[in-house]
């Protein structure tokens, strides 16, 4: 009987731990259907992957955020909204500013970043580990890029967190997120105009001057509102997913200290530890979609327009993809896992958020070894969309 499994991607309860329901669903309820909000969710790893890769059939064009879903495809610039050919597009206009040399030149400074913040605790006997250092450091590092003052960064990370966050219940989100969106948007486009005038060797001079050759033998560059709405993206997603992702960090490696051990002695493993992480808990872990045509799935046929929920968290805990995947090991050998998406949509930031990743460990553990979390002083971020701790008091 399946009857009596229920999994709401909006309640606090659940989200808090979702993944002994999640595990329920892919044994017993591998398509299963919510009627409450009218979606069906997928949480095997194969079926995940399947429907990330075929984008044709899974649409993202309706939205990829459950309650912002509409009924027909919307006309938003944001590239995450976007089917192709527009998709394709914007891809490689944008993904200029993300190029293996604008990457890699990054890691002084992010672990100059990491270390300012980091050396303001030793001694402390304790601090939040996201409010003081994990939420910090990728508005820092986003905001650096796109040439935003230090002095403005606060208000940036208050926008973005805005911009997610999502009360008990709610589901209509529309007004808020255009009222966040104006002040945000209204920001970045005063910076957007003064870099038209005085071009640098950043980021977003990149995304202005990014162009592609068209069919028709045409060029074409990003238009004022698909920059903003692209810095709006990376500004919300590039800060939230990394600030969860050191959350994960901070908390797992409490829980497992012969793992995090593992790390001191060995530094090497790292990279191959923010994979596991990545893996054991994803940042971003239910993917919205919309059906463009009939599917038969599971031996129910699904209509065309059903909304469909991706859960990539709980692909990444699937037993048939991974051996023994609820223990948490550093030294896991990790072929693939969808926690950065797959296909067509996998995420641009990818390498950027895994070189935070990394250099956030090394400096951590090269001060704090050991730590233990103050569990009844954590806060949870709430969104459908991203999972994990806004705040994350350690002891050391």
């Amino acid at each position: 009987m399946t009857d009596d499994i229920y999994y709401d991607p909006y309640d606090y309860e659940i989200d808090a731990d979702p993944h002994p329901i999640w595990q329920r669903m892919r044994d017993e309820a591998p398509l299963y259907r919510n009627e409450k909000y009218d979606f069906w969710a997928l949480s095997r790893f194969q079926d995940v992957v399947g429907a990330s890769l075929d984008d044709r059939t899974f649409s993202s064009a309706y939205g990829t955020v459950l309650e912002l879903m509409g009924d027909e495809p919307n006309t938003s610039p944001m590239m995450i909204f976007r089917d192709r050919p527009e998709h394709t597009q914007l891809r490689k206009l944008v993904s200029r500013a993300f190029s293996p040399r604008r990457i890699a030149a990054l890691e002084p400074q992010i672990r100059e970043l990491a270390c300012r913040y980091l050396d303001e605790q030793v001694g402390s006997g304790g601090f939040d580990y996201l409010a003081d250092f994990g939420a910090k450091l990728p508005v820092m590092v986003i905001s650096s890029l796109l040439g935003v003052p230090e002095e403005d960064r606060d208000d940036i990370q208050r926008w973005t967190d805005a911009l997610l966050h999502r009360d008990e219940g709610e589901q209509d989100m529309r007004r808020h997120h255009e009222k966040v969106g104006q002040q945000l948007w209204g920001y970045f486009a005063r910076y957007v105009e003064s870099r038209r005038k005085s071009p640098r060797d950043d980021m977003m001079t990149d995304l202005l001057e990014a162009e592609i050759d068209l069919d028709d033998g045409t060029k074409r560059r990003l238009t004022d509102v698909e920059l903003l709405s692209f810095i709006g993206l990376l500004s919300g997603a590039g800060n939230e997913t990394v600030a969860r992702l050191l959350g994960w960090m901070a908390t797992t490696l409490a829980r497992f200290p012969t793992q995090r051990r593992k790390l001191v002695e060995d530094p090497a493993k790292i990279p191959g530890g923010v994979e596991e992480l990545l893996r054991y808990e994803a940042p971003s872990p239910v993917q919205a979609r919309r059906l463009t045509r009939e599917l038969e799935l599971h031996g129910e046929k699904l209509p065309e327009g059903s909304r469909i929920l991706l859960l990539t968290g709980s692909a990444g805990r699937d037993d048939r993809e991974y051996d023994d995947p609820d223990r948490f090991d550093v030294e896991r050998k990790i072929d693939r896992h969808v926690s950065l998406g797959l296909g067509v949509h996998f995420c641009l930031g990818a390498s950027l958020a895994r070189l935070e990743g990394r250099v956030a460990i090394e400096e951590t553990l090269r001060r704090f070894p050991e730590w233990d979390v103050v569990w009844d002083e954590t806060e949870w971020v709430h969104t459908s969309t991203v999972r994990g701790y806004a705040k994350v008091p350690i002891r050391f």
